[in-house]
């Protein structure tokens, strides 16, 4: 018989988004799916966080990351320090995403406001980060859920009528 993981579902805000989220993020074996509206120079403990991807990678856990906009040129920089990334990292543009999901190994999940930067994780001044709010969950019927939506944007369901692709470089449906 196997033992069972109780099911969790916590509500988290603000700066608890930098110890709770990305510690989830830290902890993926096999998969970790990000979604973002916006990404920027995200650094945990003076590390970007690009480095802790890279890291996953480099163990095999398959990693993709939608986002709504091109990253900045710091961001660019922090990837080119990973030469890992380049072939490793699975992502895509779409910039009708706006949701904010991290699901890891497809057992949690983290499904929220925050984007994928230091204002978004609250690892900003207190003056200076966002105002955030979002759940952490493994339980099954969220997981799947949020794994479905994330699964459908990657796979380009909705490409044919999205209606926005000239904001596109490569619509998702054709890659």
């Amino acid at each position: 018989m196997t033992e069972r993981t109780p099911t969790f579902l916590e509500y988290i805000a603000d700066e608890d988004h930098g110890s709770k989220v990305l510690a989830l993020a830290a902890r993926a074996r096999r998969t970790l799916w990000l979604g973002t509206a916006d990404i920027k120079d995200l650094h945990v403990n003076e590390e970007p966080f690009l480095a802790l991807i890279a890291h996953l990678i480099g163990k095999g856990v398959e990693v993709r990351l939608i986002h709504g906009k091109e990253p900045g040129r710091i961001w660019q920089a922090d990837f080119e320090r990973y030469p890992i990334l380049r072939t490793g990292l699975e992502r895509v543009l779409c910039p009708r995403v706006h949701f904010k999901l991290l699901i890891v190994d497809q057992s949690s999940a983290y499904i929220g406001s925050a984007n994928l930067t230091g204002a978004g994780m609250g690892l900003k001044s207190a003056r200076r980060r966002n105002f955030e709010a979002g759940i952490l969950t493994n339980d099954p019927r969220l997981v799947q859920a949020a794994a479905d939506h994330f699964d459908g944007v990657w796979m380009g369901r909705h490409c044919a009528d999205c209606g926005r692709g000239e904001f596109c470089g490569i619509p998702i449906a054709r890659l």
